[in-house]
């Protein structure tokens, strides 16, 4: 995106332009950058997007063809402080999601939901409604886990625009997630970001690592002990990968 490198730093982690950044200069950005941004996306990055966009060309250029590429995974901006950038921080998708939300009562930031279950949209709706009062929800959408057809997808994006939001949260999961966004930036009109489980989260599916957990890096193992059948193989792999090339950077 032009200006991207004036906005802020990247470090390149495995062909990937991850953002030298962390939360207050994240909402920085998105607040002086929404409405130039509208139309695009953002993709929140961890070890298995990563390695996943490392072997797949066309997954990293999607990755890279967003307008801020964050650290959600600790090693991603553990790598960055270990290469240049003192300043790098962890920025995850739900704690995003939970400080936009805070902030639109001040802002007027409207939101709009697309992904997940109706279950647990409407699960989201009633929590977003206790905890975040001053937060407009415009709109909620629950796709078929099953390819649109082309009728179908013009429709989602149609009912989409029509609700005006400012943010399109998009919990679709990776790399899903990234190349919906991908597929339909400029359609889509209003700033899309992936953030993976935080739906779930959020709306209480699935519980979040504690926080000495999230500060010393292990929140993967958290998610590990709770889903190991869906997870143990894609830790294995991408994980492994990444500690190896890591090592080798240095």
């Amino acid at each position: 995106m032009p200006g991207r490198e004036q906005e802020f730093s990247v470090c390149d982690i495995m062909g990937v332009r991850v953002a030298v950044t962390d939360m207050p200069r994240t909402l920085d950005l998105l607040r002086r950058n929404l409405e130039a941004w509208r139309g695009g996306y953002i993709c929140v990055a961890n070890v298995h997007t990563t390695v996943t966009a490392s072997r797949d060309e066309g997954y990293r250029a999607v990755q890279n063809g967003s307008v801020l590429v964050l650290p959600d995974g600790g090693p991603l901006s553990r790598y960055s402080r270990s290469h240049g950038f003192p300043d790098a921080q962890r920025v995850t998708g739900p704690d995003l999601m939970r400080a936009v939300l805070t902030m639109s009562a001040d802002t007027g930031w409207t939101h709009y939901f697309y992904g997940s279950t109706p279950e647990t949209l409407a699960k989201l709706r009633d929590v977003l409604a206790r905890r975040y009062p001053g937060a407009r929800v415009v709109g909620m959408q629950s796709p078929p886990f099953r390819p649109l057809t082309p009728q179908e997808d013009a429709a989602a994006v149609d009912a989409i625009n029509a609700a005006a939001p400012d943010f399109v949260w998009v919990g679709l999961g990776a790399p899903k997630q990234e190349r919906w966004m991908a597929d339909h930036a400029g359609r889509v009109q209003a700033l899309m970001l992936g953030v993976g489980a935080a739906f779930d989260y959020e709306a209480g599916n699935i519980r979040r690592a504690p926080q000495w957990m999230q500060r010393h890096n292990l929140e993967w193992l958290y998610r590990l002990l709770q889903d190991p059948k869906r997870l143990f193989g894609r830790y294995l792999s991408t994980n492994l990968r990444f500690m190896v090339w890591a090592a080798r950077q240095k």
